[in-house]
């Protein structure tokens, strides 16, 4: 871990959040480790899809289960919105509570599954519910752990591709970090529809983007930490709603709930939810690289700013006029919002491990009572027969 990044690893250490801390800082070295690995294996995964996402009666389903659901999230419409086959998002949790609604016999079916473990219950139950319900189902196992069961159970079998990310990648610590966004970034590159050389280099400018990014923001975003802020708020649109969700979920897993995390779209907000504003709450603004959407997106970044009521209102995302002071700008490559969210993930990342250090907590394990675990445990798969 570069210190210039982060406090030095042995304070990490004293503080128990020395694997987390390693962990986001190591994050840009291993998307350009896992270019490398995609690359040695792009023979294989063009074998495999084929021509399927070309057939517009091929079904793509992406899942996963909390930070690996929301990656689902992050990818779907994006490769929705350039081949014929219809591509869709659904959690583990829903497919195997509600599997009527997502599967048919009789529909060629692809299932995508995003494991950091990748010894989940409901990631096993949900390849078995799939294998078991569709008479042509294939599966992509994405995952960061080798003798994990999806990719123990997956090796060697014709049906089944398994890409396996860089071995750092699967986390140590209680948080996911590294291994979100090594899957999130090995999906789009093996789905995306730019030439292979196109979607590698994007790989290798991503990973220089970041070191950059985390040496620019480590300070700032550990000042911002110590700020009393009891709710922090997230907000995206499109894609970045999922990765508004993720950031969350980072604050509230590391402060095991002390602190209280939200996410909403720019446009939802004053649906109801802005009524959680007051002067102990955060609003983070995950700026888009769209046109349309940063207009909505400063429309209510205005909006907060005047009605003077949150505690403070920023926003991360592409260096541009519209910045304030102390918001979190990076000058990006010129990507889609999917391709740019591991970017702008550092800063809620780095957030969440210094505001649980701020507040007493060991961010590498903030449950230590074990009410929540780093594999989730307690789950009964029922028959779904």
């Amino acid at each position: 871990m570069d210190a210039s990044l982060l406090p030095d690893l042995p304070t990490w250490q004293r503080l128990g959040g020395a694997y987390t801390a390693e962990e986001i800082a190591q994050q840009p070295r291993l998307w350009a480790a896992l270019a490398g690995l995609l690359d040695a294996a792009q023979a294989r995964i063009d074998g495999f899809l084929g021509e399927a996402l070309r057939d517009p009666g091929q079904l793509v389903i992406f899942t996963g289960a909390g930070s690996s659901g929301f990656i689902a999230e992050m990818v779907a419409d994006q490769i929705n919105a350039q081949w014929p086959a219809e591509v869709r998002a659904v959690h583990t949790t829903s497919l195997l509570t509600h599997p009527a609604l997502y599967l048919r016999r009789d529909r060629p079916t692809l299932l995508v599954s995003f494991g950091r473990s990748g010894s989940s219950p409901e990631s096993v139950a949900a390849v078995d519910l799939v294998r078991d319900q569709v008479d042509r189902a294939r599966f992509v196992d994405i995952t960061c752990n080798a003798e994990g069961e999806l990719a123990k159970r997956g090796h060697g079998r014709s049906d089944t591709l398994s890409l396996l990310m860089p071995a750092a990648s699967c986390d140590r610590a209680f948080a996911m970090t590294s291994s979100l966004s090594c899957m999130l970034l090995a999906a789009l590159s093996a789905f995306d529809s730019a030439p292979w050389a196109q979607r590698m280099e994007r790989l290798h400018s991503l990973a220089s983007h970041g070191e950059r990014a985390l040496d620019a923001w480590d300070a700032a975003v550990a000042t911002l930490a110590q700020a009393p802020y009891a709710r922090v708020i997230y907000l995206g649109s499109g894609p970045l709603e999922a990765v508004a969700r993720e950031a969350a979920l980072k604050v509230l897993e590391l402060t095991a709930g002390q602190v209280l995390a939200l996410a909403n779209t720019p446009l939802g907000f004053r649906h109801g939810p802005k009524s959680t504003l007051n002067g102990e709450t955060l609003v983070v603004m995950l700026r888009s690289a769209q046109p349309l959407a940063r207009r909505y997106e400063q429309d209510l970044l205005n909006e907060l700013r005047r009605d003077g009521i949150a505690g403070r209102v920023l926003s991360i995302g592409p260096d541009d006029a519209d910045r304030a002071d102390g918001d979190f700008v990076l000058a990006a490559p010129a990507l889609p919002d999917p391709w740019l969210a591991p970017l702008w993930l550092l800063a809620p990342q780095c957030y969440a491990l210094q505001r649980s250090a701020a507040l007493g907590m060991t961010p590498d394990n903030p449950f230590p009572d074990g009410t929540v675990n780093r594999v989730v445990q307690g789950v009964t798969i029922h028959p779904h027969g």
